[in-house]
């Protein structure tokens, strides 16, 4: 364990930051598919074994597969029976030697994702009984791996796609209507796979870490309807083309629980939210003269809304402790773009805390997206504290203005209080810790 983890000296802003830093590394570690998938390998089939995937964390997947599945070969002499592709955005690839990745647009489907799709597709075309397909899914499958239904175009997808972001519509939400536009998603992966078996293997960016929304489930049984995405956008105001709403009148559903598709394929989440919070929640109990509170691993709402929640609950918590506190939560928060500025829902949310906090000592806040990437931007998010805010008044630097534009990122850059990690090749959304010291302290 890190020693500033271990002994948190917290006797300066510098410690304070560090600390959580370092908190926010153990989080992501203890989900990364190198340190979960080896474990958990499927039994070799007689016949063959195709990889299929998508999503930030696919090509990490792939390659710790890979990795994997040759040193069982290795250990009885035999030889690696492995082909396949994944698709993983643009800088979230990894080397391998077996399974061919891709990479494409997020969070806004390209035509490479449309390549990739139908790519996988026809990989399992054909495929026997004695046959297996292992699918590597993680968030981020959904828009990386993008093939409209008959009718549908990839502009029709992008347009739906680009106004469900906008208008903060949460991603059980966002995918419900993917499943229901896509020639791959909702389990028609799987049944297109059919009768070879089909092992899943899972990293849940999802609140509530049900596995057909993971990625928009494409080997999974989906029991939503099209009645479902009509009133999903009819609560967004968003309008549909006329070939968008036949398809969905049509009534073109998508394989349900149940089906033979199904009959002898597993599933099986190896890392969620729970778990990064878990692992930091154990990390810093390790302490010894810090408590720690776990808000919950599926947080929703505006991003900003939940910040300024937080930064008033731990305002008043400040004046009822007499040791340190770490507050943890994580989850998927969204936001609606009413501004033209940048930033993610992490920078959003920090935002919001910043701007109610108002320079309260004693108060340090992390907020990052597990993958690496807040949003669209290069940041995974940010770090505040006290010393923050004078920085910003000597700046004059307005967090209520830059909020009104969505502007969060810029805000954190002029304060250089942006973190950037770079890809994390894992993602189970958003990791977010507010450490708290007494106010004698």
């Amino acid at each position: 364990m890190n020693a500033l983890i271990r002994s948190a000296p917290f006797n300066s802003e510098e410690d304070s930051r560090r600390w959580l830093v370092r908190l926010a590394e153990t989080a992501i570690a203890a989900v990364h598919p190198e340190n979960l998938l080896p474990n958990q390998l499927p039994e070799s089939p007689p016949g063959r074994t195709v990889v299929v995937g998508a999503g930030k964390a696919a090509a990490a997947m792939a390659r710790t597969l890979e990795m994997a599945i040759e040193a069982r070969a290795r250990s009885v002499g035999a030889s690696v029976n492995l082909e396949g592709l994944v698709v993983t955005r643009y800088q979230h690839g990894a080397s391998c030697q077996y399974i061919e990745v891709l990479e494409a647009s997020h969070p806004m489907p390209d035509a490479l994702g449309e390549k990739a799709a139908k790519r996988m597709l026809e990989a399992v075309e054909g495929l026997g009984k004695d046959d297996q397909v292992i699918a590597l899914i993680s968030g981020g499958g959904s828009a990386l791996m993008t093939l409209p239904a008959a009718g549908i175009t990839l502009k029709d997808k992008q347009t739906l796609n680009k106004a469900l972001l906008r208008c903060g519509a949460p991603i059980r939400e966002i995918n419900t209507v993917r499943r229901h536009l896509s020639a791959i998603k909702g389990g028609r992966l799987a049944a297109c796979a059919h009768p070879a078996q089909v092992v899943t293997y899972l990293i849940s960016d999802v609140p509530g870490d049900v596995p057909s929304l993971i990625a928009s489930g494409p080997t999974l049984p989906d029991n939503s309807t099209p009645r479902d995405v009509l009133a999903i956008l009819e609560r967004h105001g968003i309008d549909i083309p006329d070939n968008v709403h036949r398809h969905l009148m049509a009534d073109a559903s998508a394989p349900q629980t149940g089906s033979p598709s199904f009959a002898r394929d597993s599933s099986l989440i190896l890392a969620r939210a729970r778990d990064a919070l878990t692992a930091a929640q154990h990390s810093a109990a390790q302490v010894g003269n810090i408590d720690v509170r776990v808000l919950g691993d599926d947080l929703e709402g505006e991003a900003r809304d939940l910040g300024i929640a937080q930064a008033r609950m731990v305002r008043k918590l400040q004046s009822e402790i007499t040791r340190p506190l770490v507050v943890l939560s994580g989850g998927e928060t969204s936001v609606t773009v009413r501004g033209d500025g940048r930033g993610g829902r992490n920078v959003e949310y920090l935002l919001g805390l910043f701007a109610t906090l108002e320079g309260a000592e004693g108060i340090y806040a992390l907020a990052i997206d597990t993958d690496g990437i807040d949003g669209s931007e290069d940041n995974a998010g940010a770090l505040v504290g006290p010393e923050c805010w004078k920085r910003a008044d000597a700046l004059q630097l307005s967090a209520q203005d830059y909020l009104d534009r969505n502007d969060a990122y810029s805000f954190f850059a002029a304060l250089d209080d942006l973190i950037v990690t770079g890809p994390t090749r894992t993602n189970v959304n958003d990791f977010r810790a507010i450490l708290v010291l007494p106010r004698h302290a």
